[in-house]
């Protein structure tokens, strides 16, 4: 009896049209319960109300599934850090400063996807579209660091975008994953994540050796001070971690 409830629900679910967004609902609310790994196939159907069978139109199999989950939460993280870059206005430090907080709020407000999205275990690259999404989020990233390297005052060594991008985007996972979701076991912090991170970002591109004003920087003929650091014989290169300017 109840499997021809389920398949009566199947039905409606195929004439509306809506069954493959009714599994997509259905796994997210499993993932927010459970974690990406903690359900089966045949749970994402039940919970929305079809028969084990009935997501097999629509998904090869649950790591199928979870990819369109994941795909569909980096399309929506790319828009919110694209929004919060905002090309940088009204100036790079304050621009990427929005796109750390976004980062942070959107783990805080979407578990489920961010959740599918990083701690699935599912190899992005196995599915073209969703590393596709992947590496558009990521772009966001990239294209501001590649603002913020280029603010490096003349004669400062200029570190690789990408290494930069790949440096600061670990800064925000670490902050996002370890206290910004929530989690009953995180440890109490002084501050706020978002705190957290500015005063990391802040410290990372200050001991490059980058201007951190958040205003568009004048030019100067006027070569900037040495540190401290840098004539007190620390052993650290003229040239900084990437050898001399070219």
């Amino acid at each position: 009896m109840s499997w021809r409830k389920e398949q009566r629900r199947a039905e409606r679910g195929y004439h509306h049209g809506n069954l493959k967004e009714a599994l997509l609902q259905a796994a997210l609310g499993l993932i927010a319960e459970k974690g990406a790994a903690g359900f089966t196939f045949a749970d994402a159907a039940r919970m929305a109300g079809v028969s084990a069978a009935a997501p097999y139109r629509h998904f090869r199999d649950r790591d199928e599934l979870l990819s369109s989950i994941a795909q569909r939460g980096f399309e929506q993280f790319e828009a919110r850090l694209t929004e919060a870059w905002d090309d940088g206005r009204p100036d790079t430090v304050t621009a990427f400063e929005r796109v750390g907080r976004a980062y942070l709020a959107f783990a805080r407000e979407e578990p489920a996807f961010y959740n599918a999205m990083f701690e699935s275990g599912l190899p992005v690259d196995a599915n073209a579209a969703l590393q596709a999404a992947s590496e558009r989020a990521f772009n966001v990233i990239r294209a501001a660091a590649e603002r913020l390297a280029a603010l490096a005052s003349p004669g400062t060594p200029r570190p690789p975008a990408m290494m930069m991008a790949l440096h600061i985007w670990s800064m925000a996972h670490g902050v996002a994953s370890l206290f910004s979701r929530g989690d009953a076991a995180r440890r109490k912090l002084p501050m706020s994540p978002d705190e957290l991170l500015e005063a990391e970002v802040l410290i990372y591109l200050r001991g490059l050796g980058f201007p951190t004003d958040r205003r568009p920087q004048a030019k100067s003929a006027e070569p900037p001070p040495v540190p401290p650091e840098a004539s007190s014989g620390s052993g650290v290169p003229p040239g900084g971690p990437w050898g001399k300017p070219k």
